[in-house]
């Protein structure tokens, strides 16, 4: 594991670079579709070619330094906010039409697995109660892109102090009568590629663009921000201050209390608990994982040290924790494709955000 982990994160960039690959990880080799016991360097490509389509310089290496590389097709990744196209057939053991409605629903007590959002976006999933380290406060746990509007934090697409609805707005949530918290705080989420400018710049636009058409020119301006490329992101994670303690509770939705933390490991069997989808089932297929996730348009943000899992999630699903066989938290569910989930490890999660799992 030693050897592969370090050919990996020297390999990691380089194979990154090359022309239909999404992310690497690593993971055990599968021949056939069967999967081994054999480590490996994993390359995520959108799509499977034969190797004889492509050029030589833009195929995958059979191998790096000795460590083999499996290549599997995942597709696009994407933010699974509900914005986003439906991801298809999850894995199996969804939860029943009934259960999703109920999850879909105002819920007081809240719980995770509910449908929750800043009042800005459509809906994501309260993902878990954890408590801050400092002040042993209640916070809800979910990610950025549900929470924080998929701020960088100087874009002006969140501040903290924003109301946050459950359920969220695209199940029908208002600010009026359904405000359960406040944006608390989040960890921002660093785009690469074209990027809207924020409001205040858009305003500007506007303004001098209706000049222009006053007088005549010819000339229009358009006003962009790009943030710097291949920055790199560790988790899309926030929290929100519930207004009253007693409109959230902990047990997650048909999983029960939470047992602590721990660390993902390959071939580690888990599930999840989500607004759209219920509970789903399946099992860890890449931990150290680099992924390039598509946020809009030609809009990415590239995540290193992440999970994979197969489908186990759809749109709305983001900010649901993935457990273990014990219930311990492994992962923040945040991104995915139809044919591959993607998770913060929880143990990145909770340093960054300076919380807890233990109540105190």
């Amino acid at each position: 594991m030693a050897e592969v982990s370090r050919v990996l994160e020297d390999a990691t960039w380089r194979l990154m670079g090359l022309p239909n690959v999404v992310g690497v990880g690593r993971g055990y080799k599968a021949t056939g579709g069967v999967r081994g016991s054999t480590e490996c360097i994993v390359v995520l490509v959108k799509k499977k070619f034969p190797r004889g389509v492509l050029e030589t310089q833009a195929q995958v290496p059979a191998e790096v330094r000795g460590v083999p590389t499996d290549v599997v097709e995942v597709g696009e990744i994407r933010f699974l906010g509900t914005g986003t196209e439906s991801m298809g057939d999850t894995a199996a053991d969804t939860a029943g039409s009934t259960e999703r409605t109920r999850r879909q629903e105002r819920m007081r007590p809240a719980r995770p697995g509910a449908s929750i959002g800043h009042y800005q976006i459509t809906a994501g999933t309260f993902g878990a109660v954890v408590w801050d380290r400092r002040t042993g406060e209640p916070l809800i746990l979910s990610c950025n892109h549900v929470l924080a509007n998929a701020t960088s934090g100087r874009d002006g697409r969140a501040t903290v102090g924003d109301p946050i609805v459950q359920p969220g707005a695209a199940d029908g949530g208002t600010v009026e009568r359904d405000q359960i918290a406040v944006l608390d705080r989040f960890v921002p989420i660093q785009m690469s590629g074209r990027v809207p400018a924020c409001m205040a710049s858009r305003v500007a636009e506007r303004a001098v663009n209706s000049w222009l058409r006053a007088t005549g020119a010819p000339a229009r301006v358009e006003i962009v921000t790009t943030y710097i490329p291949f920055a790199v992101n560790t988790v899309d994670a926030a929290l929100a201050r519930p207004l009253h303690p007693g409109s959230i509770e902990s047990p997650v939705l048909e999983l029960g209390e939470l047992q602590g933390i721990t660390e993902p490991e390959l071939g580690m069997s888990v599930k999840k608990s989500g607004r759209t989808t219920g509970v789903t089932t399946g099992e860890i297929t890449s931990v150290d994982t680099t992924v390039s996730v598509v946020y809009s348009g030609n809009v990415t943000a590239t995540f290193r040290d992440q999970i994979m899992t197969g489908s186990m999630a759809d749109g709305g699903d983001s900010g649901s924790v993935l457990v273990d066989e014990n219930v311990r938290a492994v992962g923040l569910l945040f991104a995915g494709s139809d044919k591959s989930t993607i998770y913060n490890k929880i143990t990145n999660v909770v340093e960054a955000l300076g919380v807890t799992f233990e109540r105190p």
